[in-house]
């Protein structure tokens, strides 16, 4: 018999937690397998479908959403008007380039989303950016702890950016989201997707929707009225995106969330948690970059 967790949203057993943790991993083992392989002349779509070749080999055969690759302004959304700019284009990556890679699988019915920046050789203002990421993860955990509206935290992550020097560049995405839930997909014989997202997990999104549509929440964290509400228990798939002089920045990982509000990461054993570590930063002990720091760095190509 399935174990009930105390420190899990209710119905969620021992077993469905490991779930999530192995294809958050999966995920996150195939971004940092791709990056190692990416080499001047790359493009974006070349590197989508080492994401998709990747995966399919380990066993995935479903999506929340097939991966994502933006490479050099494009990892700032720069230009970003309608959703098809999203998808990987012919862009090719060269020396000392930033880039984003970002695929929601889903596996033995769990589902990850997640993002990883880096860049191909040293660039100075990925680097700040990531550190100053750490800030967002510590404030991001305390402040649903604390109960405050998924609208106000939204807003808060808005102003802390500003103090930062950056933009706020999840406000491109569809919705304005900084992050969404996600959840258990059933297995099913067909695995649709179309405009690059899997249809069945997008089918567990629309019922949070509707029901949420009834209840008083959303599924979509973003800055506007329908997340005016403290994070609902579940899995929030988390985001914060920055951006500075066409550069981009993020991490997405999972953020479990207990009836109790009680909120934990789901892993700390993650590629930016490792790096936070290798480097001495501890989230909030990460107060920021001055614009007047950021001015000394070299600009982005």
């Amino acid at each position: 018999m399935a174990t009930l967790l105390t420190d899990a949203p209710p119905g969620m057993t021992a077993a469905d937690i490991d779930g999530f943790r192995a294809v958050q991993r999966l995920a996150y083992d195939c971004a940092e397998a791709v990056a190692a392989r990416l080499h001047p002349g790359t493009t974006e779509r070349e590197a989508t479908a080492m994401m998709r070749r990747w995966l399919t080999e380990r066993g995935v055969r479903d999506w929340l959403h097939l991966p994502f690759a933006w490479f050099g302004d494009r990892t700032a959304f720069t230009g970003f008007k309608v959703p098809h700019q999203f998808f990987a284009t012919g862009r090719r990556l060269t020396e000392g380039m930033p880039f984003i890679l970002d695929v929601a699988p889903v596996y033995n019915g769990y589902t990850a989303d997640i993002g990883y920046t880096t860049s191909l050789g040293p660039n100075r203002v990925v680097d700040r950016l990531l550190d100053d990421l750490a800030t967002h993860r510590a404030f991001i955990l305390e402040a649903v702890q604390a109960g405050r509206t998924l609208r106000q935290i939204y807003l808060d992550v808005d102003a802390l950016m500003a103090r930062q020097g950056y933009e706020n560049r999840h406000r491109a995405y569809p919705f304005g989201v900084i992050a969404h839930r996600v959840g258990k997909v059933p297995d099913a014989r067909f695995r649709p997707h179309a405009f690059g997202f899997g249809q069945n997990a997008l089918r567990g999104l629309l019922k949070d929707g509707v029901r949420g549509h009834r209840e008083g929440w959303s599924p979509l964290w973003n800055h506007r009225k329908m997340s005016d509400h403290p994070a609902t228990p579940g899995l929030w798939a988390v985001e914060p995106h920055v951006g500075f002089r066409g550069v981009g920045a993020k991490f997405e990982e999972l953020l479990v969330v207990e009836a109790d509000g009680h909120a934990y990461w789901l892993d700390d054993d993650l590629p930016h948690v490792h790096r936070w570590a290798d480097r001495g930063l501890h989230g909030t002990a990460v107060t920021g970059t001055a614009p007047d720091r950021l001015d000394t760095l070299k600009e982005p190509v």
